[in-house]
């Protein structure tokens, strides 16, 4: 089965640790908001990019990057991604 469509098939395993919380609010100036709705929302989003690399599933949509870890369904960060690199 193709990886973007294991980690949506699996969508309702996908959490973070509250230092993974903070990391991803801070990283991308959510506030108080929680953390993996957001990131949950934006990866069913039909325009998300995803793609594996070893341990790791890679979420692309618009200015951000979000990796989970395939085996746990865990967040590990998000980041707005850099444009002009």
């Amino acid at each position: 089965m193709e990886d973007k469509q294991i980690l949506l098939d699996n969508i309702g395993k996908l959490h973070t640790t509250e230092m993974g919380q903070d990391r991803i609010r801070r990283n991308l100036g959510l506030g108080a908001v929680d953390a993996v709705s957001f990131c949950k929302d934006r990866i069913l989003d039909g325009r998300c990019k995803i793609y594996r690399q070893g341990k790791n599933c890679y979420c692309e949509i618009d200015d951000m990057r979000i990796t989970v870890n395939t085996h746990s369904y865990t967040i590990i960060t998000a980041h707005k991604e850099n444009k002009n690199r």
